[in-house]
């Protein structure tokens, strides 16, 4: 521990070193970002305020658009800040709130993709059984467990990083504080914490990615027994939640998966599942949902006050 202060903040290279290309991503990530509150907020408002869409799905649905919102808060704007101004400096204990932050709030999302992979499952094949099965009390639980696995996971990431001899250098090629680059800082052998990181991050991604593929191939298969019009609705739902799934998974599961080492692609596919994908979501569940976009439209027209009568 007492090697470890003698690295009291570190340094963040961020994306590119170029003032031009700076400016760039500053105006680029500075609008995903307000897309990504704008789309995720008005999403939260409409379930909230719409007396139609009070199902389980939606519950968690909105969750979801909260985990996307803090998720991306935790690392976007320290990136904006960085291209804008040029500030580059993380103290230690700022870096690991950082790097808590950003695990808790992903690994909740991962827990509660699974979660919505279930209320899927038993949405389309025990529909008569759903609303016994999915009732308040069981949802408001599962949502509580998906924060209770990512706050376990996130814990498990901040301590096996937390007390490792940091005694320099402090520069990390990274515009945030993750797991593998903050190892390539460590001065002393990292082999065993490697092994824990990926269990505890690679692992996970991939039982849970596995899972949801298996969940939603007996989904699928089960649409064989529905109306047209009730495969025409299982497919929209199923199809957003599965394009969702694939574009957070598999970039994490490249990136976690794998031996403790980074590489140069690293800080495109960080950019990629830390923001551009809750920007995406709402996107990808409005654009394939008309009850939501239905909803959506009429809180556009100022009919909340109806909504909510």
């Amino acid at each position: 521990m007492g090697s470890r202060n003698n690295v009291t903040y570190f340094v963040l290279l961020g994306l590119t070193q170029n003032p031009k290309e700076q400016k760039v991503l500053f105006v680029l990530f500075l609008f995903i970002y307000l897309l990504t509150l704008v789309g995720n907020l008005l999403i939260i408002v409409t379930i909230a305020v719409s007396k139609t869409l009070n199902s389980p799905m939606y519950f968690f649905l909105a969750s979801l658009s909260c985990m996307d919102v803090t998720y991306s808060t935790s690392i976007t704007p320290k990136l904006i800040s960085e291209l804008l101004f040029g500030e580059k400096h993380l103290s230690f204990e700022s870096c690991m709130t950082q790097l808590f932050a950003e695990h808790l709030f992903a690994g909740s999302g991962v827990f509660l993709l699974l979660v919505m992979a279930y209320d899927r499952y038993v949405a389309i094949c025990k529909p008569l059984h759903y609303l016994v099965i999915m009732r308040q009390r069981v949802c408001v639980v599962l949502l509580l467990l998906s924060f209770v696995g990512g706050f376990l996971h996130s814990v498990i990431q901040l301590s096996t990083v937390y007390g490792l001899p940091f005694c320099g250098p402090n520069v990390t090629d990274h515009y945030m504080c993750d797991m593998y680059p903050l190892l390539e800082l460590v001065c002393s052998d990292t082999y065993v914490i490697g092994i824990l990181v990926v269990a505890n991050g690679g692992l996970i991604c991939t039982i849970v990615f596995l899972l949801l593929l298996i969940s939603y191939g007996v989904i699928l298969h089960s649409l064989k027994n529905l109306s047209q019009e009730g495969k025409r609705k299982a497919l929209q739902t199923c199809g957003s939640h599965i394009t969702v799934v694939v574009c957070f998974f598999v970039p994490c599961i490249f990136m976690y998966a794998r031996p403790a080492k980074t590489f140069p692609n690293d800080k495109l596919l960080s950019v990629f599942y830390t923001i551009i994908t809750p920007m995406l979501n709402p996107l990808i569940y409005s654009l394939r949902n008309s009850e939501l976009t239905n909803a959506m439209k009429k809180l556009s027209r100022g009919n909340i006050i109806s909504h909510i009568k």
